[in-house]
């Protein structure tokens, strides 16, 4: 699943593409990409002829800004991908959204498993955020803060430090992969408890979300096996070359040397060094 530096890459292209551009005419063909508003006509009458002010984020959730109140979300799920492409460029299978940009070009959204959603919502307060997204905690790059704002996040929580990453209530924008990766910089073992990390673990932790985060969107953001993942004009991120736990069990840690092992937590394959992370 795309994550936030997958999502950040797509966010900046849309921005450069995009804003001061007015879109055409909307095409949707598929239900289920729409299956929050029930039924296409919202999408295309509210988007239709309008132009785009600018393109946000929130943790995995794209948020393109029209003019006047409106905004068109879009979430990527497991496999969704933008592309923009040359008007009459044959459509990818599982092509479900095309808007036609005056002027030329097509935006397309494609999602072979579905999973992803776009929608059009209207905030309560101008640039603030759909109701509908806010469960959201604060978004792991923009939002987080020094290591003590991080430590107010995580005080008291029981669970383990992986699956609290993991958990978009409480920071947005952090998945599977990014989640090993913190892990590992920051020298913390997954099975760790959120709330009993020192402030030296916080410090640590806080630096590492950072750096890995703006790391991997400087590399365009990481396309695993499948290479679902990838940016508006359909090249791949390469940041899976540089990934120093995940995917690579038994391999030796990069720090250290002692083979990497893969766990579970909940439910989530999890790669981890035993002897650096602690």
């Amino acid at each position: 699943m795309p994550e936030l530096p997958e999502v950040e890459t797509v966010r900046r292209d849309l921005e450069d593409a995009l804003v001061g551009h007015r879109l055409g005419e909307v095409e949707v063909t598929g239900a289920r990409t729409v299956r929050r508003l029930g039924d296409p006509g919202p999408l295309v009458e509210r988007s239709r002829g309008r132009l785009v002010e600018g393109v946000g984020r929130r943790g995995k959730y794209l948020l393109v800004r029209l003019d006047g109140p409106d905004v068109v979300v879009v979430h990527l799920g497991m496999s969704g991908q933008l592309r923009l492409v040359a008007e009459g460029t044959p459509a990818l299978p599982h092509t479900h959204v095309r808007w036609l940009l005056e002027g030329g070009g097509e935006l397309r959204f494609v999602d072979p498993r579905t999973f992803g959603e776009v929608w059009v919502a209207r905030p309560a307060t101008p640039g603030g955020l759909p109701t509908e997204l806010a469960h959201l905690g604060p978004d792991a790059l923009e939002d987080l803060g020094d290591h003590r704002a991080l430590g107010r996040i995580l005080a008291a929580r029981r669970r383990r430090i992986k699956p609290t990453l993991l958990d978009q209530r409480v920071i947005a924008g952090i998945g599977n992969i990014y989640a090993d990766e913190i892990l590992w910089t920051a020298r913390i073992a997954p099975h760790r408890a959120a709330g009993a990390l020192s402030a030296a673990e916080l410090r640590r932790l806080q630096a590492a979300v950072r750096d890995t985060l703006l790391e991997a969107i400087a590399h365009r953001g990481s396309s695993i096996a499948d290479e679902q993942y990838r940016d508006l004009a359909g090249a791949v991120g390469t940041y899976q070359l540089r990934h120093r736990v995940y995917g690579r069990e038994s391999q030796p840690c990069a720090r250290c040397g002692r083979p990497v092992r893969r766990t579970a937590e909940a439910g989530r394959s999890t790669f981890s060094c035993p002897r650096c992370q602690r």
